[in-house]
């Protein structure tokens, strides 16, 4: 590893630890040639996963783009931030945890759906009526319907 200060490349650990959701491995170095002291992390890579759009187009799975639409689905309701962003990390684990590279965009729609269900009902009908392209208020009224005949355990 690099020296940050100086760019020496012989330096030796003083202390390893894991981070607090053990995602990445933090270690305190020393540099040999200025003694002074940096961190690094060190974190498992990741192969991207690639979302099949509806017209075949293949797009790299983007984090920031699902969250924009979870949270428009939660604007103004009393759910924290913090629920949100757990959210999107159980989304983003359970995506990678099937272990396919590609996976079409009408299955992370419905496990999108099937979360905001658990969380909270006006969230999970305002992202239905984008996900399902609500043509009117009969699809609405229909959606409405199939929500109130399926309530939560």
């Amino acid at each position: 590893m690099k020296c940050p200060f100086c760019g020496e490349l012989d330096n030796r650990v003083m202390d390893s630890r894991l981070t607090k959701d053990a995602s990445a491995i933090r270690r305190r170095r020393e540099c040999i040639n200025c003694a002074r002291r940096f961190t690094t992390y060190e974190y498992v890579e990741e192969q991207p996963i690639a979302i099949i759009k509806k017209d075949g187009r293949r797009e790299v799975f983007n984090r920031e783009k699902v969250g924009t639409g979870i949270r428009k689905a939660c604007q103004k309701l009393d759910i924290s931030m913090n629920t949100i962003e757990m959210f999107i990390d159980d989304l983003e684990r359970d995506l990678r945890e099937t272990g396919e590279k590609e996976i079409p965009s009408h299955v992370v729609g419905e496990r999108v759906m099937a979360k905001l269900h658990e969380l909270n009902d006006i969230a999970y009908v305002r992202f239905a009526s984008v996900y399902r392209e609500f043509k009117d208020v009969n699809d609405f009224v229909d959606e409405l319907k199939r929500l109130l005949s399926h309530p939560k355990v």
